[in-house]
């Protein structure tokens, strides 16, 4: 089976995740930009942090899907249990945003984002079995130091909420900069996929 189909489903799916987190936000009574901030301030800012998520997968799964060829029933589950994981992000961002960031919703939000991780590391070595011992990802890839040390971030972070200074914000605060960290290391262009493409002659 060609990709077409699997790559439309998918960024129709991730169109409609950040359509859906949009709409989440609250618009001020007043006119002011202080009825900004005190309405949708905290919301603006989760809403960002999670539409800069979204479309770091994007882009990393538009450039992956440059080097298959074709998909197998195997890598359609695998994308499907990527995209689930993804469509929790309205649903846990909202939480965060309402509780003001609270432990228990950053800690779910953190482990949202560890899922995804997850499920986006499956779907990348569904296809590299599928691809076989010449895959063209797996030579792309690499060590994948960002890849490897991204979930190492995200775990960081959960266990700071979970454990340092329950009562108080310092563990929150912790986790929540691993999660910008983490985003800000991702926004950095990754050339691996373009080389490779290059490499191996397949469609930009």
């Amino acid at each position: 089976m060609r990709t077409s189909r699997l790559e439309a489903f998918s960024d129709g799916v991730l169109a409609i995740i950040i359509t859906i987190m949009v709409l989440e936000l609250r618009v001020p009574e007043g006119h002011d930009l202080s009825d900004l901030f005190h309405t949708s301030g905290v919301g603006l800012l989760t809403y960002l942090l999670s539409f800069v998520y979204v479309g770091i997968y994007w882009n990393n799964h538009h450039h992956m899907f440059h080097l298959v060829e074709k998909v197998s029933g195997d890598v359609l589950w695998a994308n499907l249990g990527l995209l689930f994981c993804l469509s929790l992000i309205p649903f846990t961002t909202t939480w965060v945003d309402e509780s003001r960031f609270e432990q228990t919703p950053v800690v779910v939000y953190g482990l949202n984002l560890l899922s995804a991780a997850v499920a986006y590391y499956v779907l990348q070595r569904v296809i590299i079995r599928q691809q076989g011992p010449n895959s063209p990802l797996r030579d792309a890839l690499g060590l994948d130091l960002k890849g490897k040390l991204s979930p190492a971030l995200l775990i960081a972070g959960i266990l700071s909420a979970l454990t340092i200074d329950r009562d108080g914000r310092v563990g929150v605060w912790i986790a929540l900069a691993c999660y910008v960290a983490i985003a800000i290391m991702w926004i950095v262009p990754d050339r691996r996929i373009d080389r490779a493409i290059r490499e191996h002659g397949a469609p930009a």
